[in-house]
């Protein structure tokens, strides 16, 4: 395990580069797995239903 201390614009920096680096179809999986553990985070509220365009994935 390696530990790098770095500030939030480089690190920010650097995580752009590495999606970059990816395929556009590894970028899109990419995104759509971060959206289904966002699914997982606690939530305060639920959401409003405004008509907006939603993206719902059902977990097994």
């Amino acid at each position: 395990m390696k530990i790098q201390f770095q500030t939030k614009d480089e690190s920010n920096k650097k995580q752009l580069e590495d999606f970059l680096k990816l395929s556009k179809g590894e970028r899109v999986y990419s995104f759509l797995r971060l959206m289904y553990q966002m699914k997982q985070f606690p939530m305060k509220e639920e959401p409003s239903k405004s008509g907006n365009f939603v993206i719902t994935i059902k977990s097994k």
